[in-house]
């Protein structure tokens, strides 16, 4: 047993400094970020922000509406081929350069994805998607994966520190998936004692995999448009975004009508209710690690993307970064005791 002392930071512990700017207003800055992948060589244009892949969130219809603003997704790893081919017939073009296709990293996993690229070759996009990335098994699949489908990019998580990140990317990953516990409907952190708090996570986690030229995601933990920017300016490539993208038409979940008011299922792929729908119940061997809310119903997800947008573009106004990519450079983090003033809430 050892105990380390530095002390490590969540959003709520810092706030961005304001700093001296020439930009004249929010419609000048540039959200869109370049990236060339590691392994894939595969260039990359967008806004790089992620609806995840939980079957309440990272849905084809959430797709079809993000990819319109540039925005990815990572869709769920439920959906059926049938369900895949019709989705592709009829999703607009160039769709698939704002999409992945999620995988676990069972046989049964690995079968499905194979049918998939087989059958949609265009697809570049592979998510290896598990809770605990530090297993010896899961660093194996990412290494067969990418011998497998060498051209396509690979996301692989989830991990929280520098030397799994490096690991990872030794071992095919382009990006890697940074965050264990900091979700909204997560209990990792409750029912296992373990986790780590996201900002300090971002920041050691973007260093390791800046150093060998991959990139990172941000999953978890952000609550508020603030939070975004603030990933952003730790150094995260990506933000995955669950529980802010919960709710919508375009979100899974189903729709409850109480006292007049319409409510979405939102819930955690490691909770109860998830593996009760796609595995039949939680295994005798283990817990569930999610827990399940009723979000209030918020209609098109285009509102609450021109406010995360909106809010993104004024911290960068703040800081004088006239792009996202100056974000980080421009960013001093303060250790603070308050973030906002709670009299009306």
């Amino acid at each position: 047993m050892r105990i380390e002392h530095e002390i490590k930071l969540g959003f709520k512990d810092v706030m961005i400094r304001p700093k001296r700017s020439t930009l004249k207003s929010r419609s000048q800055v540039n959200l869109k970020r370049e990236f060339k992948f590691l392994h894939s060589q595969t260039t990359w244009k967008g806004i790089p922000i992620i609806a995840a892949n939980m079957d309440t969130v990272g849905t084809f219809e959430m797709a079809k509406t993000l990819s319109k603003n540039k925005l990815f997704s990572a869709i769920h790893k439920h959906y059926s081929l049938e369900e895949w081919d019709g989705f592709l017939k009829s999703a607009p073009a160039g769709i698939e350069d704002y999409i992945a296709v999620s995988t676990g990293i069972g046989e049964h996993d690995a079968d499905k994805l194979s049918q998939i690229i087989t059958k949609h070759p265009q697809l570049k996009f592979i998510c290896i998607d598990v809770a605990n990335g530090y297993s010896e098994y899961f660093t194996d699949f990412v290494k067969q994966t990418r011998s497998t489908y060498p051209d396509k990019v690979i996301i692989a998580g989830n991990v929280v520190t520098g030397e799994m990140v490096e690991e990872l990317l030794l071992s095919g990953a382009d990006i890697v998936k940074v965050g264990i516990g900091p979700g909204s409907v997560c209990t990792t952190r409750v029912k296992t004692g373990v986790g780590y708090p996201q900002l300090s996570a971002i920041i050691e986690c973007a260093d390791a995999a800046h150093g060998l030229g991959g990139q990172i995601i941000s999953d978890g933990g952000c609550a508020i448009p603030g939070d975004i920017a603030k990933a952003f300016g730790a150094g995260a490539d990506f933000v995955m975004l669950g529980g802010m993208l919960a709710g919508h038409d375009e979100s899974g979940g189903e729709t409850i009508e109480r006292n007049g008011e319409k409510h979405k299922k939102f819930y955690g792929m490691s909770s109860e209710t998830a593996m009760d729908k796609h595995v039949g119940g939680v295994a005798e061997y283990r817990a569930s690690e999610g827990k399940t809310v009723e979000v209030p119903y918020r209609g098109k997800v285009e509102k609450t993307l021109q406010d995360i947008l909106g809010g993104i573009r004024s911290t960068c106004t703040y800081v004088g970064a006239a792009r996202l990519k100056e974000l980080t450079k421009c960013t001093t983090f303060i250790r603070v005791a308050e973030q906002e003033n709670k009299t009306y809430t």
